[in-house]
């Protein structure tokens, strides 16, 4: 089906940034919707941004200003520029596709550990 990977994850600042990556491969051409998550310990896993294949993009309400995410087609990625980031944006962050109608089909990416301390 599509496989996801994601990058970009590390120990920042409060007030610092991060870009987040995800690299799909597999059945990459069937992909309507991609989407950010996270998962913070003791929580449940929640939405941050999602965008669609002709780039409508919804966002959680803690995300809407300072993160921002997008794809590129073309290199068959999808980004999430996190700015202004706060302690509470720690958590393991997921990359998710949907391919079909509704979400039809799901995919999830491995997750990468995003720790916002100082």
């Amino acid at each position: 089906q599509v496989q996801l990977m994601e990058s970009g994850g590390g120990l920042v600042q409060p007030g610092g940034s991060l870009r987040l990556s995800c690299a799909a491969s597999g059945s990459i051409f069937s992909v309507n919707n991609m989407a950010w998550y996270r998962q913070a310990p003791g929580k449940q896993r929640e939405l941050v941004a999602g965008i669609t294949s002709g780039g409508l993009t919804n966002y959680a309400d803690s995300a809407k200003g300072p993160f921002t995410i997008s794809r590129d087609n073309a290199k068959n990625t999808a980004s999430l520029q996190m700015n202004s980031l706060k302690p509470e944006d720690t958590a393991v962050y997921y990359c998710r596709s949907c391919s079909g109608y509704g979400c039809l089909y799901v995919s999830w990416g491995p997750g990468t550990q995003v720790t916002v301390s100082s």
